[in-house]
This record gives structure tokens, C-alpha cells and sequence, in this order.
């Protein structure tokens, strides 16, 4: 059957429309695309600036624990000075001490000392919940402590931790360790150890 010219003009215009069609559904991709594109680009905004502040709450958290160490020493110094006199015969008694030598650093919460016949050194640290890692905090303190004062060097020295909270089993830990164990009680410090107890000098 011969193809009329009726039937050519019928089959341009189909492909036509096709074209059109075609081109329609392009568009509407293009569309489609550049409106993923922009909900990526919010996307990732919201997640840059979800970043930021969990980022700025990690630091704000952070600062409100250094604020509560901080209490929890200035509350404790008052007992721990007491204590330190009393209980062992300190001389001088000085909270917060920061040493710096050729670029190493030491940080001790109080560190008391008596020379003379006493001629005994004591390292104090004063946490608000005791954890593991805080009695190999005291260890590496009471190792470096020489480096830091060979002023020092030939006295006892001993190690307390102090803390607001500390479970049984974290007590029987640190008394293993050969550390003092201090505990606050109506804002009070004082030593929580057995009466034979015997403290490891370093």
C-alpha cells in the first residue's frame, strides 16, 4: 500500500509531538534535578550548622566541667589544708600548682610538704567522680614529680585522691594502688581508709 502524502503529513506530526513530549520530560528532569540539588545544598547546610552546634555545646559542657572541678577543689581545700596539717604534719600547703619545665608541663590540685624531721611530700588530686583512669593520673604524677621538684627529691611522697563520689569497689582500687583515699562528707573531706592501712611511698 502506497504511502500517501496525508499519511506523511499524520507521521511528521506525531514525531513532532513526540519531540515535544521528549523535550517536556527533559525539562521536567531538569527540573527535578536542580530541585535535588538544592535540597542537597540544604541538606548539607543543615548538617554544617547541626555540626557547629554540637560542636559549641561540646565546648560549653566542657566548660561547666572544668567549673565543677574547679568547685569541687575550692570546696574541698579548706578540709584537705586541715587534714594535711593534722592528720600528717604539712608545713605548706599550696592548692593548684602548675610547674613548666623545657616545655613539659605538671599540674598537681594541692601539693603539700614539710621538711625537717617530717621531710614527707604529698601529692593530692580531687576528683568529682573517681574513674580508673584517675588512678594512673596519680601514678604518672607521683613518677614525675622529682623531675618537676629536685628540691624534693629525697623526701617521702605519698599520693591522695579525693573525690565527691567513688563506688566501694573504686575505694578498695585505689587502697590496692597504696593511695590515701579522701571522701567529702557535709562538705568536709577526710580520709576513708582501714586503721592498718599502709600507704605506698614513692
Amino acid at each position: 500500500m502506497a504511502t500517501t502524502p496525508d499519511d506523511l503529513w499524520t507521521l511528521l506530526r506525531e514525531l513532532i509531538e513526540a519531540q515535544k513530549e521528549t523535550e517536556r520530560k527533559f525539562q521536567e528532569t531538569e527540573r527535578r534535578f536542580q530541585e535535588t540539588e538544592r535540597r542537597f545544598q540544604e541538606t548539607d547546610h543543615e548538617i554544617r550548622n547541626t555540626d557547629r552546634q554540637i560542636r559549641e555545646l561540646g565546648k560549653q559542657i566542657g566548660g561547666l566541667g572544668e567549673k565543677f572541678g574547679s568547685f569541687t577543689e575550692g570546696l574541698a581545700l579548706p578540709s584537705m589544708e586541715r587534714l594535711l596539717r593534722q592528720r600528717f604534719g604539712m608545713e605548706v600547703v599550696s592548692p593548684s600548682v602548675r610547674v613548666t619545665k623545657e616545655g613539659r608541663h605538671l599540674e598537681i590540685d594541692v601539693l603539700a610538704y614539710a621538711n625537717g624531721a617530717v621531710n614527707t611530700a604529698y601529692v593530692v588530686e580531687v576528683k568529682s567522680h573517681l574513674r580508673e583512669e584517675s588512678i594512673l593520673q596519680l601514678k604518672q604524677l607521683l613518677k614525675r614529680f622529682r623531675e618537676f621538684f629536685p628540691e624534693h627529691r629525697d623526701k617521702c611522697l605519698y599520693g591522695i585522691l579525693a573525690a565527691v563520689d567513688l563506688s566501694a569497689e573504686m575505694r578498695e582500687r585505689i587502697l590496692r594502688a597504696g593511695f590515701y583515699v579522701a571522701r567529702i562528707h557535709d562538705q568536709i573531706f577526710a580520709l576513708d581508709v582501714p586503721d592498718d592501712f599502709q600507704p605506698k611511698a614513692y
